[in-house]
Parts: structure tokens; C-alpha cells; sequence
């Protein structure tokens, strides 16, 4: 994010576009837009932009953007679908930006070939060569087929108990990759595989209760889903199925599925970051894995604000004997509050037993990355401390190949940093971490490192065991400093395979 002007706050935009104003610039005309067209808006103050077949004028946006003008103008003129996707694919757009809307894309005329008839025999032979490879597609279209059956599914029952059961062939399943929602008779179960998920979403036959069960056979990647009956009686369907059902699609082409989550408490971490605890409804099962985050949906002034956060654990577990037991209940989430930001002021004013909705996990982050390192170092500037949480605590639980794991750590002040006691003491409990805080701004009393991310900075702290030790290092903070740290990095030598940095 980069600091907007006064008066170019989201609330901001959310007025203007209810005062009426023309910000098309068509009076309220809605038209059909060329290629050749939008070219040629591609200036800031005069900016076009198609998304998704459909083209918005973003010039009136221009101040209000968070990521900036420069990040808008990346798409000027152009389709911006893909660019859109890969950075803010949970932005509800059509939301933000309806004022905004020029019109449809044109399609394309498709011309008719011109055949002459010295053409023939090539042609020929060109249709035979087609006809080959369409064949050798098909089989491989076959195979992929097959695939996708064996992640089909079955049901049973018996005179209390509806079990559900996906054959995912997946060896490495296990509960991270199943979410389960079943209410009001609805249920919705989604297993992850690799970057695609396998859907099974119906209107149930008859009403369940409220506990849902998931039993997962890891070996062979078979997953049980058992809903309770209310009344013991004979289904003779599942239900009626909705769109999605028995569909195997990209996890990204799928899009977000949201649940209501109960506020259930607020604690004070330091002067302006608070610790919120949500519930996760009765009957839904979701595990967020580490590294992954989640989206919190609001309806503010009429209009649907999205942010990402990422779950944190409610505490630093000094013991690290086990794995901790999570109760799969709860969704930790550590939120600075700005006095001047839309969303988390709103957030803030929850009252416990209000309700927030909560998106499934999503992020690329692979625990195997960790698996695979002697060393982890963990960059955070500021909130950019939360995914290294769950990460922490995993790498020193149950990564026994790391040999150390290092948290250097950037704040303004001692009194912006998140769980400092925690953090001191889990390196004098655990030999294998170490912690640095660095300050922006410190007070004449500091004694430690002070300034911001730089290259001087990261080569003193930033060391490999051993010459030839196998490294992964994590950054996560406010964009410029990600971004900077990731160039930094890179200066000093480490590869992007050696690097992960966190977005959201």
C-alpha cells in the first residue's frame, strides 16, 4: 500500500460514487468498446481498464487506489484480468467499481478463410496431421478423466448417520485439505488437491445436526464426511445438487466461499494491535494451514470491503515436545487498528457476539519448503509478524532438520513490537532461535540495532550455518518493504527459489 492524499480514503471513494457524479465520462451511457478503443485510454487522466470482459473507466479512482497510480497504470489500455488476479483476485471490483462502468468488450468478428485451390493437398495433409494429434489429446483427455473419477464420490447410511466418501488418490491428504460446511441443510465439502479443488455441494434430503464429523485415510486419500440424521428415516437421495457440484476445477477459477464467524473476544497486544478470536459456526470444518490466510468480509455504507489477514495461534507455545492440539473451533487473527482505516475501525467496533464473514484459506505457501531447509530465516516488518507465527511454531516442531531458525524483526518502536516477551522467551527455550528486533525510531534508552531494511542490514543477519547450508527465507510486511527486502536478497546472492515472500 502507498499513503493516499486527505480526503482519498476508502469512505472517500464510497461517497463519491454515491453523489451522483458522472465518473464515466458518458453520461450514463453504456457502451461496446474495441481493442482499438480502449487503447488508446491509457493515460492517468485518461485510464481504461477491462476486467473480465467488462471495461471501466479508473481515472476517477486514480487517488483512491491503495496500491498506487503506477499499479493501475500497469493495465492502462489493456486487459487487466490477469494482472488483476495474480494481486487482488478477492477485490469485490464490480462493487467498487460500478460507477465506474464504460461497457462490454466487442467480440471479435471471426473471418472466413479464404481456400484457394492450390491449397488443397496441403490442407489435406494438414487435416490428417490434426486428426493424429487429436487422437493422442483425446487419450491423454482420457486418461485426465479417469483421474477425475476416481475423485468422485459415494454415499451410505445407516438409521442415524449419512456418510458421504471422496476418492481423491491423493497419498499425502489430510485435514488442512478438507473443508466442510453444512448448514440449513446445505452442505458444501471441498478438497484441495494441489492447485485444483473437487466440490461436493447439495440441498440435503432431510435436516442433520449440527456435528459434522471428517475422517480422512491418508494412505490412500480417502475422505469420510458424516452428517448425524435428526429423524432416523430412510433417505432416498443425498439432495439436490447445486451448480458446482461433483465438479474438479482451479482453485482459482472456483472463487471465494464465505461462513459467518461470531466475534468471541478482542485482546489488547500492544497500543493500536489487537488479538481477535472468531468462532467458527456449528457444522463446518476448517483447518487453516500455515502460511495461508484468509479474507474477512464487511458491508460498509452499502458497499462489500474485503482485507486479508492471517490466522495466528492464540499464544507462542514454549513447549515443543508435540505438535500443539488445535480445537478447530477458533480463528485467531492479530489486526492493527489505524485511526484512519475504513476497515478496521469497523472491526474494531464489533461487539463480541457480532458476526464477520470469513473466506476459505488461501496462499502457495508449502510446508515442504520449510522440510526441505537447514536454515529458516524470517524477515517481519511490523503486522508482516503473522504468518511467521504458525510458521515458528511448526519449523521448531516438527522440522528436525533445521539447524536454526532466525526472526529478524523491524519495527518503529519498542512499543509497536508483538509479543516481544513471547518471542524472548521462546529463544531462551528453544537454542535453536534467535530473535532481532530492529527500530525505525527508537527512544535514547535502545540498545539494539536500529534502522530500516537495507542491504547493510540483512547482510550482518542474514547468514547461511554453513557455505553450503540449504536456506528458506520468509518475508512478510507492508509492500515496499517486501519488496525492497526480496531485491535486497537477491543483491546479496540468494536465489528466488530461496526466497518466499508473503502478499497478503
Amino acid at each position: 500500500q502507498v499513503p493516499l492524499k486527505p480526503g482519498r480514503s476508502l469512505m472517500d471513494w464510497i461517497r463519491l460514487t454515491k453523489s451522483g457524479k458522472d465518473l464515466t465520462g458518458l453520461k450514463g451511457r453504456l457502451i461496446e468498446v474495441t481493442e482499438d478503443e480502449l487503447s488508446k485510454h491509457n493515460k492517468k487522466e485518461d485510464c481504461w481498464i477491462c476486467i473480465r470482459g467488462f471495461v471501466y473507466n479508473v481515472t476517477p479512482y486514480m487517488e483512491y487506489h491503495p496500491g498506487g497510480e503506477d499499479e493501475l497504470m500497469k493495465a492502462a489500455g489493456t486487459d487487466g484480468t490477469d494482472l488483476f488476479d495474480q494481486v487482488h483476485r478477492w477485490v469485490n471490483y464490480e462493487s467498487m467499481l460500478k460507477e465506474c462502468l464504460v461497457g462490454r468488450m466487442a467480440v471479435k468478428p471471426i473471418a472466413a478463410p479464404k481456400v484457394q485451390f492450390t491449397c488443397l493437398v496441403f490442407l489435406y495433409f494438414s487435416f490428417f496431421f490434426f486428426f493424429l494429434l487429436e487422437l493422442v489429446v483425446f487419450s491423454k483427455l482420457l486418461t485426465l478423466d479417469l483421474v477425475f473419477k476416481s475423485s468422485n464420490y459415494d454415499w451410505f447410511q445407516t438409521d442415524s448417520l449419512v456418510t458421504i466418501v471422496i476418492y481423491t488418490k491423493q497419498k499425502d491428504m489430510n485435514e488442512e485439505l478438507v473443508i466442510v460446511d453444512c448448514q440449513d441443510k446445505r452442505l458444501r465439502g471441498e478438497i484441495i488437491m494441489d492447485d485444483n479443488s473437487y466440490l461436493v455441494e447439495v440441498d440435503l434430503d432431510h435436516a442433520v445436526s449440527e456435528d459434522v464429523a471428517v475422517n480422512i485415510a491418508e494412505k490412500i486419500g480417502k475422505v469420510e464426511i458424516i452428517l448425524s440424521k435428526k429423524d432416523n428415516i430412510h433417505w432416498k437421495v443425498l439432495g439436490q445438487p447445486w451448480e458446482g457440484h461433483n465438479t474438479f476445477i482451479k482453485r482459482t477459477d472456483r472463487g471465494l466461499f464465505y461462513r459467518k464467524c461470531k466475534l468471541v473476544s478482542k485482546t489488547e497486544v500492544t497500543h493500536d494491535t489487537k488479538l481477535f478470536c472468531l468462532m467458527l459456526p456449528k457444522g463446518t470444518h476448517l483447518r487453516v494451514p500455515t502460511g495461508q490466510h484468509v479474507y474477512l468480509k464487511q458491508i460498509i455504507a452499502g458497499t462489500e470491503v474485503v482485507k486479508p489477514y492471517t490466522p495466528v495461534l492464540p499464544f507462542l507455545p514454549l513447549d515443543f515436545q508435540e505438535p500443539p492440539c488445535h480445537d478447530g473451533v477458533h480463528i485467531y487473527l492479530m489486526i492493527k487498528i489505524y485511526s484512519r482505516g475504513l476497515f478496521t475501525q469497523a472491526l474494531d467496533h464489533l461487539q463480541i457476539g457480532d458476526y464477520i464473514f470469513v473466506s476459505n484459506p488461501e496462499g502457495n505457501f508449502k510446508k515442504s519448503q520449510v522440510q526441505a531447509s537447514e536454515d529458516l530465516l524470517l524477515l517481519a516488518g511490523g503486522t508482516g509478524f503473522t504468518p511467521m507465527v504458525k510458521l515458528l511454531n511448526f519449523a521448531l516442531t516438527e522440522v528436525s532438520c533445521l539447524r536454526t531458525v532466525k526472526l529478524i524483526f523491524f519495527n518503529k518502536t519498542e512499543d509497536d513490537i508483538l509479543w516481544r516477551n513471547q518471542l524472548e522467551q521462546l529463544a531462551l527455550k528453544d537454542e535453536r532461535f534467535e530473535v532481532q528486533f530492529i527500530l525505525s525510531q527508537p527512544t535514547k534508552d535502545w540498545v539494539g540495532k536500529q534502522g530500516k531494511i537495507s542491504s547493510s542490514l540483512l547482510s550482518e543477519f542474514v547468514k547461511r550455518s554453513r557455505r553450503d547450508s540449504k536456506v528458506l527465507i520468509c518475508i512478510c510486511g507492508p509492500a515496499p518493504f517486501t519488496e525492497q527486502g526480496v531485491q535486497y536478497l537477491k543483491d546479496l546472492g540468494y536465489s528466488q527459489e530461496e526466497i518466499h515472500a508473503f502478499t497478503a
